[in-house]
């Protein structure tokens, strides 16, 4: 079998294994028998001439061969997806899929009621939402539209700015009853904080304009911004939120007012030639009527946000 007669099945079988480590587990995955996974990955193997997977104590390993692939493979997966989205769609009516792409923080503490709305509207909408901070490319169609928190740049992308979502230091008053309220900067220095455990690059943004947050120590840190959240819900100490989430919930109060000054532009954006198809213009309407009332609560949260009634 040459590399042109290879069916797209084997490239997913060949992702799978890439993803799982083993014939079974991307089987399993893809509802496949283990024989079958293996004929797949021999027939790229001998049409690429290349062993793509070396046997090993921890599970199949990727050759060199196959991590070169990997890429393009992931491009091919996307393009299918997207493929399929268009077929599951009606072009005269808001129905079919639409892939979504958004923060963690946004998919999980934003959109559920957003969508919730859109979805009653229109009962035949189906929505994927990935959440995850790393920024899909729209115009490889790995997602329809995104939420993103910097300027899009691509010249074939719609974009809609919804403005700044403004964050600041918050504690649960479960901790500030124990530990007391911080009055300075400097009193940082005896609590426990909550950051990351990586400079992503919108956190090596922040840095730059605020060099005077840069020597702050975390005693609690994570990649997830889930997970700070979490933590800064069970008391573990002061962390980053935004203003509206902490607008919600009346035990999360801010800890120096003003003093962070960090905002987060925000942008719903997708690829122009979707513009007129009746489900992605629905929707991308939707996020952002959605969005513009989140800005909202953003804005007013610091004025809301109750400092009273602690116990020091």
């Amino acid at each position: 079998m040459t590399i042109d007669q290879i069916s797209w099945d084997h490239y997913r079988t060949f992702l799978a294994v890439l993803e799982t480590g083993s014939l079974s587990a991307a089987a399993r995955r893809l509802g496949l028998t283990q024989p079958t996974a293996g004929r797949h990955i021999e027939a790229l193997e001998q049409a690429f001439g290349a062993p793509l997977f070396l046997r090993s104590p921890q599970g199949l390993l990727p050759t060199e061969k196959a991590r070169a692939m990997q890429g393009h493979a992931l491009g091919m997966a996307a393009m299918s997806s997207a493929l399929a989205r268009i077929a599951s769609g009606d072009m005269e009516a808001v129905r079919g899929t639409v892939r979504i792409s958004a923060s963690e923080v946004i998919a999980v503490e934003t959109l559920p009621p957003i969508l919730a709305q859109l979805q009653e509207k229109h009962p035949g909408l189906e929505i994927e939402l990935s959440a995850s901070d790393a920024v899909e490319d729209l115009l490889q169609q790995e997602a329809d539209i995104a939420i993103r928190m910097v300027q899009p740049r691509q010249a074939a992308l719609l974009s809609q700015r919804i403005g700044k979502l403004s964050l600041g230091f918050h504690a649960h008053r479960r901790y500030l009853d124990r530990h007391g309220l911080p009055t300075a900067l400097s009193d940082f220095a005896r609590h426990r904080l909550i950051g990351f455990d990586r400079q992503l690059a919108y956190i090596r943004d922040i840095l730059k304009e605020r060099q005077d947050l840069a020597g702050i120590g975390f005693d609690f840190r994570a990649d997830s911004n889930l997970v700070q959240l979490a933590a800064i819900r069970a008391g573990l100490g002061i962390g980053m939120c935004q203003h509206a989430i902490a607008a919600r919930e009346p035990d999360l109060v801010e800890v120096l007012p003003g003093t962070l000054d960090i905002s987060l532009e925000t942008f719903v954006v997708m690829h122009e030639n979707l513009k007129a198809v009746p489900r992605y213009r629905a929707t991308f309407d939707a996020l952002v009527s959605g969005l513009n009332d989140w800005k909202r609560l953003s804005r007013d949260a610091p004025a809301a946000t109750k400092t009273s009634g602690l116990t020091t």
